[in-house]
């Protein structure tokens, strides 16, 4: 098989798996996207997310001291 073929077939095989998998996923993204938005905003991982951000502040305060910024 030439190399022009080859990726002509791997072009047009590429295009109808996008076509097919924009028309299935579509429902099942925003299945996800739904998901991961809702487990975001709950309550206990804000906090974890506030936590863990004074301890990265607090130790980039410590390291840029460390280097003299």
């Amino acid at each position: 098989m030439s190399a022009f073929r080859f990726w002509l077939v791997v072009a047009v095989v590429g295009a109808g798996a996008y076509v097919l998998g924009a028309r299935a996923g579509r429902s099942r993204y925003r299945e996800i996207s739904t998901a991961a938005k809702h487990l975001w905003d709950d309550p206990s991982l804000r906090k974890a997310r506030s936590q863990s951000r004074k301890i990265v502040d607090k130790a980039a305060k410590k390291a840029a001291k460390k280097l003299g910024v």
